[in-house]
């Protein structure tokens, strides 16, 4: 019974996870520093974030463009984690609706345009989400 029952609610959280990021539109734009797979495991992060909002459904993420990589904001960046030192930023904005039902912070009913996401890595290592919002 024990074993139904983990297996009802593994399903139902997988189950809600791919419909808050199904059909999500992706556009990598056109980078001379990221490859479509920098890109993806960035994008990965994202949507792993986006999933723990509840009565959220992500409609879009976008490359912001390489101009995200300055020194400038490289430097905002590692200023958020200053015993960090990372080598490289990346910026995606996403657009996504809140359900009327939403228990998050968010206005119910409503959509939110070109919230911004920011990752960093070290030089050769693995993207992370430094902060999100407006």
């Amino acid at each position: 019974m024990k074993r139904a029952i983990i297996f009802f609610l593994t399903a139902i959280i997988f189950f809600t996870f791919n419909q808050a990021t199904a059909k999500v539109e992706i556009n990598y734009g056109a980078s001379k520093i990221y490859t479509s797979a920098d890109m993806n495991a960035a994008i990965k992060i994202i949507k792993k974030q986006f999933g723990k909002w509840k009565g959220c459904k992500l409609e879009n993420i976008r490359y912001a463009g390489d101009n995200c990589n300055s020194a400038e904001n490289l430097n905002w960046l590692n200023d958020l984690r200053p015993k960090e030192n990372f080598a490289q930023c990346i910026e995606f904005f996403s657009d996504f609706y809140v359900s009327k039902k939403n228990n998050t912070v968010f206005n119910p009913d409503s959509e939110y345009k070109n919230y911004q996401w920011w990752l960093v890595r070290k030089q050769g290592g693995d993207w992370q989400l430094v902060t999100f919002g407006y």
